[in-house]
């Protein structure tokens, strides 16, 4: 029996990697700011045969709730085996670019906020010396498009904080798995005009998280072809590569 916190645990995919939790009869802290949902998800799990559900509505781009919410979990899980922080928002490329207010917002919502999260529960895992910090940050990460380049830049930063985290909790006992999907069917890509070869389907890219973090993988790419993708991409020369609409 696991006992796994998820931070923005009513995202498509963390609902899909809780669902093969609860049929291991693990145990759950479930945060995200939706009441509503936050309690769907609750009695999906309980259906699933999840040991026990406790939920708690936190915005985490509050920061200053970050402490509160992570006693609450400490005082009913005791230990957190799997931490999945798994929250975060598709900005508007063209609306960051024109207010200030708005992209130091969505930086603020995909990397600054993960960030503080981040440091918290890094300290209190280091204490119990166990566990897995699992953290979805995103193929757009890997390199600064035209098209993206807000929610990749905070992505980026995701990633590389992640990169110095893992070496450093090594030597605690600790494993951070940076986890980097392409598009994925959620309601965060609906809308978007893609080939549908590849979008992948939530169900799909938590089997291969769920598997990724009991193998200890440090970087995750969901699906996998996205390493390729992402290599090809980092190796365009930048005298090329600006010249591109992508």
């Amino acid at each position: 029996m696991k006992k796994i916190l998820i931070v923005g645990a009513t995202s498509a995919i963390a609902c899909a990697c809780a669902r093969l939790w609860a049929a291991e009869r693990s145990e759950f802290f479930l945060v995200a700011r939706d009441a509503q949902k936050l309690q769907q998800t609750c009695a999906d799990l309980q259906s699933r045969g999840a040991r026990a559900v406790t939920t708690l509505i936190m915005d985490a781009n509050d920061i200053a709730a970050h402490s509160s919410m992570y006693e609450k979990c400490l005082a009913t899980l005791q230990t957190v085996d799997i931490c999945l922080i798994a929250y975060g928002s598709l900005p508007d490329q063209q609306a960051c670019e024109q207010s200030v207010e708005q992209a130091m917002e969505q930086f603020a919502n995909n990397a600054s906020s993960t960030i503080a999260l981040l440091t918290l529960l890094a300290n209190g895992m280091a204490v119990q010396q166990d566990g897995t910090l699992a953290v979805i940050s995103s193929v757009a990460g890997d390199r600064g498009r035209p098209s993206n380049y807000l929610y990749g830049a905070a992505k980026a930063a995701v990633s590389t904080y992640c990169e110095g985290l893992r070496a450093r909790l090594f030597k605690a006992g600790v494993h951070v798995i940076t986890i980097k999907p392409g598009f994925v069917d959620t309601p965060m890509t609906r809308g978007l005009t893609l080939p549908s070869w590849l979008i992948a389907q939530p169900d799909t890219v938590a089997r291969r998280i769920v598997a990724g973090i009991n193998r200890q993988v440090a970087v995750l790419y969901v699906p996998g072809f996205w390493c390729a993708i992402m290599l090809t991409i980092r190796a365009i020369p930048q005298s090329l590569f600006k010249r591109l609409n992508l």
